[in-house]
């Protein structure tokens, strides 16, 4: 395959979970559903980005929470789609087959409501051509499953080592932000025979209607992403760090990154990879513009590589 003039910089290319990625930048679950549609915007190359999550997937097919799905907040967004999707057996059969999977890498979005669907879920996936699963146990917009799971870290094992039974394919958790010890949660994870970590999921947050004194989302509660949960989402990547480093397990850092700036503090406090959401509502092409600034700044400052970058954050010295 002939490899597009706009290619980001061999600097940024590395290794996660024994995966290739041609940079750090991953686009998170929900923001491009199935793979296909950021491909339809003119000008942009799926080369920008080391993986594609997918939408989330269940057992069955799901119709989603009633609307309001989607509410624009300062510095922010709610949604609660409710893991609207089309269920497992179609996206491998019907779905899978469309995606090029020599310019990307495709990581599938394990959804469950009980440890015996996400087995039903990975076990599905693991027949297919999908490059690694991220189990989603901590999605904050569904009523039941995520939530549970994901907030306990005894729970969120527990899924973890259920899937690992059944896949040697990459497994990468995704953990949640409203629960008490995320570094616990993570340690667990890992001993369950997590691979990778993605590190942070939505927070829960809620919007009023004040005329009508209801709840704007149909829900009534709502995942919150973009720039507004930046300073959270990075305190917890330092955090999961510190339990998966000596590991050696990578974590996809996440929430609220839209510039190059913010990018590089999650790569300095921990991550391996970055990931993008909300960011590309507004700005579709910003995965150039990132990329094109982190190999700027490697560069500038005598790094060959993007793992001389990774955790490199200076903490004060203990009085």
């Amino acid at each position: 395959m002939a490899i597009a003039e706009d290619t980001p910089d061999p600097i940024l290319r590395q290794d996660f979970c024994g995966l290739s990625f041609a940079s750090p930048i991953v686009l998170l679950s929900g923001c491009v559903g199935f793979g296909e549609e950021y491909t339809r915007v003119e000008g942009f190359s799926n080369t920008h980005v080391g993986a594609v999550a997918l939408k989330g997937t269940t057992g069955e097919a799901r119709l989603g929470n009633p609307a309001h799905r989607v509410y624009e907040t300062p510095m922010g967004m709610l949604n609660a789609i409710g893991l609207q999707n089309p269920g497992v057996d179609r996206v491998v059969d019907e779905i899978l087959p469309n995606l090029d999977f020599g310019e990307t890498r495709f990581i599938a979005n394990v959804c469950g409501s009980t440890i015996e669907e996400y087995v039903r879920v990975t076990e599905r996936f693991d027949d297919s051509p999908i490059d690694a699963m991220e189990i989603n146990i901590s999605c904050p917009n569904v009523k039941e499953g995520g939530v549970a799971f994901g907030n306990y870290p005894e729970m969120s094992a527990r899924v973890v080592a259920a899937c690992r039974k059944v896949t040697s394919k990459p497994l990468i958790t995704k953990l949640s932000p409203n629960q008490t010890d995320i570094r616990e949660n993570a340690r667990q994870c890992i001993e369950a025979g997590s691979d990778g970590l993605a590190v942070i999921n939505t927070l829960m947050g809620m919007a009023i209607d004040v005329k009508r004194r209801e709840p704007v989302i149909g829900n009534v509660q709502g995942g919150l992403s973009g720039p507004a949960i930046k300073p959270i989402a990075l305190l917890k990547v330092h955090q999961v760090s510190q339990a998966a480093a000596p590991h050696g397990i990578p974590i996809i850092g996440q929430g609220g990154i839209h510039t190059v700036d913010d990018a590089l503090e999650f790569l300095i406090a921990g991550a391996t990879a970055v990931g993008i959401g909300t960011a590309l509502f507004y700005d579709p092409l910003i995965c150039r513009k990132i990329n094109a600034g982190i190999a700027a700044y490697l560069k500038d400052n005598g790094m060959a590589s993007l793992s001389e970058l990774t955790g490199s954050l200076k903490l004060p010295e203990s009085p």
